[in-house]
């Protein structure tokens, strides 16, 4: 086996141990009974994930990661339109967090909490959508601050993570 072919080997299983993990914290998340009365109020625990990956791994990588997750999790677990939901605030989250991460001027706890925030937008805005109602806007403010204080707790861990696993992910660039 040439070196091309072990690369491909090793990125490919690192995708598939991230995309496993994003899984684990979908499915994770699904269980802790986190309910405040608020439709799409949710901890976030797979951001952890692409947060992750964007620092340590690489952009294509982790929208792969996000979107494949998205299909997987609302097909096992969900219905048609929870993956509409999922997919609106997950890739306007992963543009808005990518965009800011390319900029370097922020780090990574204020990138996780601007894509809190962009998920509860494009989830929001989605919704307006399906039920043809501009009244669901009326729970912006609270997504708003539900997607900042997720984001916040996701981006400190997610940055923990990243310096722990500084040693793993350096393997998969080699």
């Amino acid at each position: 086996m040439d070196l091309h072919s072990k690369q491909l080997w090793r990125k490919t299983a690192f995708m598939g141990v991230f995309l496993a993990l994003a899984m684990i914290c979908s499915y994770i998340e699904m269980l802790i009974p986190f309910d405040f009365g608020i439709p799409g109020v949710k901890l976030g625990l797979t951001n952890i994930v692409v947060v992750l990956m964007l620092y340590s791994i690489g952009t294509k990588e982790a929208f792969c990661v996000s979107v494949i997750r998205i299909f997987i999790v609302g097909i096992l677990f969900g219905n048609l339109i929870g993956i509409l939901y999922s997919l609106g605030g997950g890739i306007l989250s992963f543009l808005v967090m990518a965009l800011l991460k390319k900029g370097n001027h922020l780090g990574c706890i204020s990138v996780s909490v601007a894509g809190g925030i962009a998920h509860n937008i494009g989830q929001i805005l989605i919704a307006a959508l399906v039920v043809s109602s501009h009244y669901v806007l009326y729970y912006f403010p609270v997504l708003l601050i539900a997607g900042l204080l997720t984001g916040f707790l996701i981006g400190l861990l997610a940055q923990e993570l990243i310096v722990r696993l500084r040693f793993l992910t350096e393997k998969y660039h080699e």
